[in-house]
């Protein structure tokens, strides 16, 4: 379903939007274009005094997979949020050891004394990080609105999946300008 509403007290989440992540090669939208919207997103919650979540990733989830895990540590810059996102002393950061936002951090008990009963989402990877955020939101009882062109991801086929099949039972799907046209 398009997004038809933003409640009065929605939060925006941008996920994973972080130099070691942004560096990697996205498909089908430019990091620097989700970058950029996340930004343009991120300027207009803080304008309404919204609340802006900027989540990082400084670890993962210990187990086995099928798919080879980067050897070695990571540069010392890796986790640092991009600076376009405009970081204020007001945002909250949050910052994970799993895909999702939720699990094992503080995210749901900060967003719930700020009231919060909406969330938009952006970020990277859209099959990842922000698919299992939404999910988890949705869990949560959060209304759950994402922005599709705020999000891309390392694999096309997994970002329209996400796009097509998930997102569509999870909450709205709108562009970054029609969340900025919602808020007013």
């Amino acid at each position: 379903m398009p997004v038809t509403t933003l409640d009065a007290t929605t939060a925006l989440v941008l996920i994973d939007l972080q130099k070691g992540i942004v560096g990697l090669p996205t498909v089908p939208v430019p990091a620097a274009e989700v970058i950029e919207g996340g930004a343009r997103l991120a300027a207009a919650f803080r304008a309404r005094g919204l609340p802006v979540v900027l989540v990082n990733v400084t670890g993962g989830t210990p187990g086995r997979t099928e798919s080879a895990r980067p050897a070695g540590d990571p540069p010392a810059d890796w986790a640092e949020l991009v600076p376009e996102l405009g970081r204020q002393p007001g945002d909250l950061t949050v910052t994970k050891q799993t895909w999702g936002a939720f699990h094992g951090t503080d995210l749901d008990r900060e967003l719930r004394r700020r009231g919060v009963t909406q969330l938009v989402l952006g970020g990277i990877a859209t099959s990842i990080g922000v698919e299992s955020t939404a999910r988890a939101a949705y869990e949560h009882g959060y209304h759950v609105t994402l922005a599709t062109d705020a999000m891309t991801d390392l694999d096309a086929d997994a970002h329209r999946n996400s796009l097509e099949r998930i997102f569509p039972r999870l909450g709205e799907t709108g562009t970054t300008e029609e969340v900025l046209t919602l808020l007013g």
